[in-house]
């Protein structure tokens, strides 16, 4: 997957906004606040997503692509690597878990933001 196509996926999802709270470098998406996924657009060569840690444990057996999130808790966190084993479609469904776990941990009122799309 190409980092045009990972943004453009990622920045169409409800409440979401990008930013570089790090640096220049580390692209951040945050859906109302809260961060799913993160990447380098300098050396983009994956994305760090949020996972529920017994699927985390389960991709990384499967899939070279996928490793403990860099920088990140191994625990919640893995990278995809692109241009690896990782199927595109596995990797918006893993896009899609990422931010449906988050999204799922806010508050009542933003949970409901979300569903009304303010």
């Amino acid at each position: 997957m190409d980092i045009e196509t990972y943004r453009e996926y990622c920045i169409a999802k409800k409440g979401v906004t990008e930013s570089f709270p790090f640096d220049d470098k580390v692209l951040v998406f945050k859906v109302l606040g809260k961060m799913f996924a993160l990447c380098n657009v300098e050396e983009y060569s994956g994305f760090n997503l949020k996972c529920d840690p017994e699927r985390a444990i389960e991709l990384r057996e499967s899939y070279q692509g996928i490793i403990p999130g860099y920088h990140m808790s191994k625990k919640h966190w893995n990278t995809v690597r692109t241009y690896a084993d990782v199927p595109d479609r596995l990797a918006f469904e893993l896009i899609d878990h990422s931010y449906n776990l988050v999204a799922k941990s806010l508050k009542k009122s933003d949970r409901e933001k979300l569903e009304l799309n303010v």
